[in-house]
């Protein structure tokens, strides 16, 4: 019999009638396989009934969408930092509760609970106990942030680099089309006409501020050609400038290498982007004014340096004149033969002395060597000689000045004053 063939009407019959048995699923997700999968409604309830054990959460937020229909508000809420956002969905029972107005850019705290549709599959957040973030809020927390940041040494002046004297190209994160733009630039062009400018326009109030002015940065201060980089911006209100007390931003102008100048709002407003930025501009303007120098005032300044050099070169050249007409002036070079002359009188005076001296010291050396010589005569044994007396020496040359030490046959050697001979002795006397 084949075991491939196919089945009968009757063997498919009596596979029906025979009672199913139950399918055993796994336990866990983690379980499953092809063979073995969950029914889609039980992953759908286990993710409701694991959602539904959340808690509700407190966050911050801000809100940048606001739909109001009534019975139910569909807010969109964006994280005050970072690029992130959920979809709330608010009853209307919670939101005559709230204390304040919210509208598009208000920034809030509420409760946020997840909720998981079995049916359709979606993730919602149900939004309750909404709450508004006061002026008074926001101040305490850049307070407690700048305290923060000031014990870490992000506003100490010794972090702060130096500007370049003469920036060739600056960069400038500003409004698209603002008025600080047009400050910054028409400023700079009037004090130093050759700047060139590399301009990044960028959202600088709103929920996607931080994010751009950022990016804008990062993507400049990576440019080796820009020597600086601005950040302006005009006035607005304190919650207008509030990006610009973001610790995100903060800490990216903090960390940025090439030097960063702040020019946020007016004068009274201080951001604590102005803390950490390498110089604080007032205003926009105030920073086109400061970043470059006055090439009027430069000319100017060039001038008065050339004007007061020529004066010292004048004055020098004057008193090196005067000095060297104040040595032509003196005898020695109106007649420098006249000079010559006493010298040379002085030196025969000297000359004749020298011979004198000389001359006379040779006559007294001469007298006082014949004296000598006189002297030395009147002792020499030669005159004893010529007066008659003899010499006697023994073979080995001594005087014999006792005769008896000498015997009979020794030969002496007799020497008179002119002459000598050779004598044997034959005889002593002893007186």
């Amino acid at each position: 019999m084949n075991d491939f063939a196919e089945p009968t009407l009757a063997q498919l019959q009596a596979l029906q009638e025979q009672p199913q048995q139950p399918r055993q699923l796994a336990p866990t997700a983690g379980q499953t396989s092809p063979e073995n999968p969950w029914p889609l409604h039980l992953l759908s309830n286990k993710m409701h009934d694991y959602i539904a054990r959340c808690v509700p959460t407190w966050v911050e937020g801000q809100v940048i969408e606001l739909n109001n229909r009534g019975r139910v508000s569909y807010v969109t809420l964006r994280d005050v930092d970072q690029e992130v956002s959920v979809s709330v969905t608010v009853w209307g029972s919670e939101m005559t509760k709230v204390a304040g107005h919210i509208d598009r850019g208000s920034r809030v705290v509420l409760q946020l609970k997840p909720d998981y549709w079995v049916k359709t599959g979606r993730l919602s957040m149900q939004g309750s106990n909404i709450k508004p973030v006061g002026v008074g809020s926001m101040l305490e927390r850049i307070e407690q942030l700048r305290a923060k940041l000031q014990a870490e040494g992000l506003f100490d002046a010794r972090r702060k680099k130096p500007l370049p004297l003469l920036p060739h190209r600056i960069g400038l994160i500003t409004g698209r089309d603002s008025d600080a733009l047009k400050d910054v630039v028409r400023n700079t062009s009037l004090r130093w006409p050759a700047v060139q400018f590399e301009i990044r326009e960028v959202a600088v109030q709103g929920v996607n501020a931080v994010s751009q002015v950022t990016a804008a940065l990062a993507e400049l201060d990576a440019l080796p050609q820009v020597d600086i980089i601005v950040i302006a911006r005009g006035g607005g209100s304190f919650e207008d400038l509030l990006p610009f007390s973001e610790e995100a931003m903060v800490r990216a102008v903090a960390a940025a290498q090439t030097p960063v100048v702040s020019a946020i709002g007016h004068e009274a407003d201080s951001p604590l982007m102005d803390h950490v930025a390498d110089l604080r501009a007032s205003t926009p303007t105030d920073a086109g004014k400061r970043i470059v120098p006055d090439v009027a005032e430069e000319r100017l300044m060039f001038a008065q340096i050339r004007a007061q050099l020529e004066r010292s070169v004048t004055q020098w050249v004057e008193r090196e004149r005067f000095g060297l007409a104040q040595l032509r002036s003196r005898p020695v070079l109106v007649d420098p033969a006249s000079a010559l002359l006493a010298r040379a009188e002085d030196l025969e005076r000297l000359r004749t002395r020298a011979r004198a001296a000389v001359s006379q010291r040779v006559v007294r050396s001469r007298d006082e060597v014949a004296q000598l010589r006189a002297r030395v005569t009147a002792l020499s044994p030669q005159q004893t000689l010529e007066r008659g007396y003899v010499l006697m020496q023994t073979e080995t040359g001594q005087l014999v000045r006792d005769a008896t030490l000498l015997s009979p046959g020794d030969t002496v050697k007799v020497r008179a004053a002119t002459g000598s001979l050779d004598a044997t002795i034959t005889h002593i006397h002893h007186h």
